[in-house]
């Protein structure tokens, strides 16, 4: 069967809808525990496993980024900050994340039957068949609202960080994988979900898998 991918604004209900999904279907949930199993068909260890995603990623500026790395690449190598070479430290341990990330996912859709929530796998299977693709939306308020409850934190704080974990995954996917988090031509299926009850969504989402299938594995 299909390989569904889900990508999300925070706080939209991507994990409890994708999870619904996987009890309707009996389908796994891509998560590092999945990551860890398949890294290890691929010959990596657990301890090797970096689960780098839009979900830890944050966005920083100059500043942050050039004494960010001077310092971790210091610490790391025990240079005296400043020292030649000390830049790239962070680069590459970004990098060796995500294909870390892009290679468990390919390795994931071989297995089939897998729901994929965010890690940039509308861009990785992007080309691949029979993967429906599935953006999730809802007004900010709604999501406020939902992150709120689940944090236990004020409106403010919930709006806060929902407007920054929407910028940072935006630009996780701009700077990993060079697309537009927003262009709705990567999706099968936008679903508003500030307009349904999660269950719902997900039963929208089984129903165009089995039309995808029908259709042509696109």
């Amino acid at each position: 069967m299909p390989v569904i991918t889900i990508s999300r604004q925070y706080g939209s209900g991507a994990v409890q809808i994708a999870e619904r999904i996987c009890d309707i279907l009996g389908y796994a949930y891509f998560d590092k525990n999945m990551m860890v199993r398949v890294a290890a068909e691929m010959g990596v260890s657990e301890e090797g496993v970096i689960d780098f995603s839009e979900d830890t990623y944050r966005m920083r500026t100059f500043l942050d980024r050039l004494f960010g790395r001077r310092r971790m690449a210091s610490e790391a190598a025990g240079v005296p900050p400043g020292a030649e070479g000390v830049l790239r430290v962070e680069t590459l341990s970004e990098i060796q994340g995500i294909d870390l990330v892009r290679d468990t996912i390919l390795a994931a859709y071989q297995h089939d039957n897998v729901v994929i929530v965010g890690r940039g796998g509308q861009a990785i299977l992007q080309e691949k068949p029979g993967v429906l693709h599935v953006r999730l939306e809802a007004p900010l308020g709604a999501r406020a609202m939902r992150v709120k409850e689940r944090e236990g934190i004020s409106l403010a704080e919930a709006t806060e960080l929902t407007s920054s974990k929407d910028q940072a995954a935006s630009a996780y996917l701009e700077r990993f994988f060079g697309i537009d988090w927003n262009n709705t031509m990567l999706y099968h299926l936008v679903a508003n979900t500030g307009k349904w009850e999660l269950t719902g969504v997900a039963e929208i989402i089984v129903s165009a898998l089995t039309n995808l299938k029908v259709v042509s594995g696109h």
